[in-house]
């Protein structure tokens, strides 16, 4: 299990009353163990943040950005904590709400490619 700030657990459980409609959606896909047998976890605290999605057997963060990850003080935010975040050996998605509104198969899809991936890794360390 990683480490978190401990001040992040309730936030993250406040989080995960009030998710956005994309994150539902989202969830709805992803949840208990849909892709391939993968837990997720949603609003997780992980170091110092809480990511959107987080799946601890596969290292993978999910997150999703609405428009205010765009302007230019929360696109340098977000690549400092994707840098900290890979650089800890986690693997970090990046979807923008349209993504989820308008495209969630393919977006389901690139997971399900990742996940599939991590599978096969998985069972040659099995071996």
């Amino acid at each position: 299990m990683q480490p978190y700030s401990k001040n992040l657990k309730e936030l993250s459980q406040k989080l995960r009353l009030d998710q956005t409609d994309a994150e539902r959606k989202l969830w709805q896909r992803i949840n208990r163990d849909q892709l391939l047998g993968f837990r997720f976890n949603r609003q997780k605290p992980l170091l110092n943040y809480i990511v959107d999605f987080y799946c601890a057997k596969a290292k993978l963060v999910i997150e999703l950005d609405g428009s205010h990850h765009y302007e230019p003080e929360y696109q340098e935010k977000d690549q400092l904590r994707d840098d900290e975040l890979r650089s800890l050996g986690f693997t970090v998605m990046r979807f923008n709400n349209d993504e989820i509104y308008y495209e969630i198969e393919g977006v389901v899809e690139q997971i399900y490619l990742f996940l599939e991936q991590v599978q096969i890794s998985l069972r040659g360390y099995e071996d």
